[in-house]
């Protein structure tokens, strides 16, 4: 066990000194190299910030307009036959499209129902097993261009489904 304390803590510096290493082997001006990716990385930043600024604001409005508690009261019965708790839903919708939405309800269902309850193991499993599907076309996707991105959605929301199903069934399984 020591020793992948010891390989966890040097894994990413030897990384690092192999890519330095080998492109310093190859004749390649790493340190050049560097500083044009930091560059490429500031105008990124810049440019994905538009779309960002839009998922946040319509992330608000839906929250504020009250469609997700409608929502909610919509499903509750059918929830309730399959033994799923509703207080797990708002992280399954709210995960596909933000992540620190998301990371404060996982925060905020824990805090309420302990870590070791079902509702906090199944809030940490599933914000684990999903992704923030819209945010990354979203942001991602409109920073280099691409236009036409209706398969990569619904494949992104097809596995995030999967990754909230297999949540529930798993942390079933297992508490």
């Amino acid at each position: 066990m020591e020793w992948i304390s010891l390989l966890s803590l040097w894994l990413i510096p030897l990384i690092i000194a192999f890519i330095l290493l080998y492109g310093t082997f190859k004749k390649v001006q790493t340190y050049e190299a560097f500083v044009e990716g930091g560059k490429e990385g500031i105008e990124i930043s810049f440019s994905i910030i538009p779309y960002l600024v839009g998922m946040l604001a319509a992330i608000t409005i839906f929250r504020a307009s009250g469609a997700m508690g409608y929502l909610l009261d919509l499903i509750k019965p059918a929830l309730a036959m399959i033994g799923v708790p509703s207080d797990i839903v708002p992280l399954a919708f709210i995960r596909p499209i933000s992540g620190t939405a998301a990371l404060g309800l996982t925060t905020d269902l824990i805090a309420t129902n302990g870590p070791d309850s079902f509702i906090g193991r199944l809030a940490a499993v599933m914000q684990g097993s999903t992704d923030t599907t819209l945010y990354i076309l979203t942001v991602y996707f409109g920073a280099v261009g691409i236009k036409k991105m209706g398969d990569a959605l619904k494949v992104g929301l097809f596995a995030d489904l999967i990754g909230v199903i297999a949540s529930i069934v798993i942390v079933s399984l297992l508490f």
